[in-house]
């Protein structure tokens, strides 16, 4: 195709034109433009496949020829669009009055975020710390710290959250309202409009009309924060806020705003509890039993013992004390209105379904008098009658953790060191679970029960234990664990059987203890039968874990806050955000210790 340049000259031109131009006269003449979606079918499968609907220039091949076309219609097209009315401008971004994070922690927040993606499935390798495990407990530091996060840094760490659940509560926290701003205009992260996230710039308890319009107006992530933070500093306010609007809440709203009271649950809260027995939704009316359960003195908890006393209690004609169960023949409508569930589950008897329902409901300090008596331990020591033992004391587990007894649970777990302890142990969602029972203990006594059994029993049974210890590990407990590692490695096992409890490990174990463990980083002579390589393997395990223990140490360090008056702080927050953000931004120290 040729181009006609147009003459300069104001003379024009009075001779005829020769006969050989009129073809190309004729072909000036502008054609129909190809169809855009032509255009695009021919890219896709190739000039090599589908002709190109253009004409190529002498000279010019195929492919050449069908861009050209593609640049001149998207011109085109472009030219063909007429101006829209400016979309309506989005709110500024709240205010969040919280203190940026020290220039070293947030560098490290970066590589965090970064390096979340990075890491791959099976079996690790190598000594470099996994940093995508250290994210969680990074995050939960900085929140206690009182630090917000940077706001360059919001859409990664919206897109970690978006990608682990387990980051949210956490990473919300961190983002605070910036990230529920940021969620309006993405829906990607639609889920911070429903999660836990941090209350900054929630309205103080002192504006009452604040505080009505953001319960009325306000988004549910920042309804549920504004019901848990009235609750914690003036619970009858709370309570008559949601009590307010209850009737038009839908059911899964009213299900998640019960599940906030039980945190400052009292006995203020009964007679609303009661009300919602008679909920339209199941859910609700199970959850307000639940609650109910948990205050001793309530109303619920003396109709459930009433019932579950008259079906238990000691056989007085038996020549030794004998516990006797006699299972409810029916489930009455009373029952049923008190939060217990008519149909059993799949492969569960009706009868003693509705009685392991009332015993787990029942308040445990009420058997005492019903068994002459007896305190907790020496009641679970007593003979249960016609092969109710199991079932009697699956329910006083439930009832230990729902109502957090120490006493009981410290009587159902009994002595760690016990040889039958280690067949007690039940899968993940049983009601014998010695994981939950722990729960009930404190922290100190919980890190002494478990470092006991691992002496006892070795770490295969402790593993989902270890998981309900504080962090980092008190001694002896983190002294246990390094114990029976170093054991498993002297007696040749590969250290990928206990890949788990080396995870955690390396997240929990007090990041002091790793000048301690080097003497186990060095490669050992491998026993007679042992695997084939154990001893780099586990060299290289605990390398990792020191060198993890380490990081953390330095991390925890970053995010201490600098001295008062320290010229070395954080300049100001729009300035400190322009700091690098990549992988390959300076940070303090190597990444790999």
């Amino acid at each position: 195709m040729t181009r006609t340049t147009p003459k300069t000259s104001p003379t024009p031109t009075t001779s005829p034109a020769p006969t050989t131009s009129s073809a190309p006269a004729a072909a000036a003449t502008p054609a129909a433009p190809a169809p855009w979606s032509d255009l695009v079918s021919a890219a896709l499968l190739g000039t090599g496949r589908r002709t190109p609907p253009v004409a190529a220039r002498p000279g010019q091949g195929p492919a050449a020829a069908l861009l050209d076309a593609a640049a001149v219609s998207t011109v085109r097209r472009r030219a063909a669009l007429r101006p829209a009315p400016a979309g309506e401008r989005p709110a500024p971004a709240p205010a969040d009055p919280r203190p940026p994070l020290p220039p070293a922690a947030r560098r490290r927040l970066s590589l965090l975020l970064a390096d979340r993606g990075a890491g791959g499935g099976g079996s690790r390798r190598g000594t470099a710390p996994d940093l995508t495990e250290l994210l969680p407990q990074w995050l939960t530091a900085a929140v206690d710290h009182g630090y917000r996060a940077p706001e360059v840094l919001l859409p990664a760490l919206l897109d970690a959250a978006r990608a682990r659940t387990d980051l949210r509560p956490a990473a919300l926290a961190l983002a605070g309202p910036r990230a529920l701003w940021l969620a309006r205009l993405n829906d990607e992260w639609k889920f911070a409009l429903r999660g836990t996230g941090s209350r900054a710039g929630l309205p103080g308890d002192g504006d009452p009309v604040a505080v009505r319009r953001t319960w009325e107006e306000g988004l549910f992530a920042e309804r549920v924060a504004l019901l848990a933070a009235l609750r914690r500093h003036d619970p009858s306010a709370g309570l008559a806020l949601l009590t307010a609007t209850w009737s038009t809440e839908r059911a899964e709203d009213r299900l998640m705003f019960l599940d906030s009271l039980r945190a400052d649950l009292s006995a203020a809260d009964e007679p609303f509890l009661e009300q919602a027995l008679s909920d339209r939704s199941r859910n609700v009316r199970a959850t307000a039993a639940e609650l109910l359960s948990t205050l001793p003195g309530s109303a619920l908890a003396a109709r459930m013992a009433q019932r579950a006393h008259t079906c238990i209690g000691l056989d007085r004609t038996a020549g030794a004390p004998v516990i006797a169960v006699e299972a409810p023949h029916e489930c009455d409508p009373g029952m049923q209105r008190d939060g217990v569930a008519p149909k059993p589950p799949s492969g569960r008897g009706e009868r003693s379904w509705w009685l392991s329902q009332l015993v787990e409901a029942t308040p445990l300090d009420g058997w005492h008098a019903r068994f002459a008596g007896r305190d907790a331990a020496a009641i679970i020591a007593l003979p249960v009658g016609d092969d109710w033992r199991t079932e009697l004391h699956d329910a006083w587990c439930r009832a230990a953790v729902r109502q957090r007894n120490a006493d009981w649970a410290r009587a159902l777990l009994g002595a760690p060191a016990a040889p039958s302890q280690a067949a007690e142990v039940a899968p993940a969602g049983s009601s014998r679970d010695l994981t939950k029972l722990l729960t009930v203990l404190p922290e100190d006594e919980r890190a002494r029960w478990v470092a006991e059994f691992i002496a006892a029993h070795g770490l295969s049974e402790a593993f989902r234990m270890l998981g309900v210890c504080a962090v980092p590990w008190a001694e002896p407990l983190g002294g246990a664990v390094v114990d029976a590692l170093d054991i498993a490695r002297d007696a040749g096992s590969y250290p990928w059987s206990f890949s788990g409890v080396m995870g955690l490990a390396e997240r929990c174990l007090d990041p002091a203890a790793a000048d301690r463990l080097d003497m186990l980083t060095a490669v050992t002579d491998e026993p007679e039968g042992a695997s084939p390589g154990s001893g780099g393997y586990w060299s290289e395990a605990f390398q990792r874990l020191v060198g993890t223990l380490r990081l953390r140490a330095t991390m925890r360090t970053e995010l201490t806050p600098p001295p008062t008056g320290d010229d070395t702080g954080p300049a100001p927050d729009r300035k400190t955000e322009a700091a690098p953000t990549t992988p390959h931004g300076a940070a303090p120290g190597p990444r790999v210790p």
